[in-house]
């Protein structure tokens, strides 16, 4: 059992039921009563941040989570499927411990997290961007560039991403995984 002297960033800890990762921290020392931490916790599963406050010396669970690298290889009726690249052991994963699901390549790698006791996959990290080529857009009028207007393009992934007028079907660009958003072409 750890206390709340071990908090830091990073640390994934067992709180009400669900996976819990510390995303910020402080410890306040009023100068009228007792020390406390302040903490915005990340569930590991949903993603969703929740405030908390721990009373001073207050026990926590702390749970280890190990991070391995793995390449994804396709998708099936199982859900999709990875391969570790160290033992080339493959396992299948649920569409919903992923959370760009349309932005996954096959070949890409990306970081599947695990739980270290149980040894059972939480969810898949994608790379912060991906390079992707447009398969289908509609052509962009010339002259309508006054303002910064954005048409609909999709990639070979078959997701589709909000990009600028001057991007045509055949260029790479570069996206942001996290927000699904257009960042530039690709170099």
């Amino acid at each position: 059992m750890a206390t709340t002297s071990d908090i830091r960033n990073g640390l994934c800890m067992d709180f009400k039921g669900g996976l819990y990762t510390v995303v910020q921290f402080q410890h306040v020392k009023p100068g009228k009563g007792p020390a406390f931490v302040r903490t915005k916790l990340k569930n590991v599963i949903t993603g969703k941040v929740i405030d908390n406050t721990f009373s001073a010396g207050h026990n926590i669970s702390e749970v280890r989570i190990e991070r391995r690298s793995y390449q994804y290889l396709y998708k099936d009726d199982l859900g999709y499927n990875f391969m570790n690249n160290e033992t080339f052991d493959q396992i299948s994963i649920n569409e919903n411990q992923i959370e760009h699901p349309g932005f996954l390549k096959e070949g890409e790698s990306v970081e599947i997290v695990f739980h270290a006791e149980n040894d059972t996959p939480l969810l898949v990290d994608l790379p912060q961007h991906i390079i992707c080529e447009i398969t289908y857009t509609e052509p962009g009028v010339k002259g309508d560039t006054a303002t910064n207007t954005l048409k609909p393009a999709t990639i070979e992934t078959g997701a589709e991403v909000m990009v600028p007028l001057f991007i045509e079907i055949g260029e790479k660009i570069k996206i942001d995984t996290s927000t699904g958003s257009y960042v530039e072409r690709a170099k």
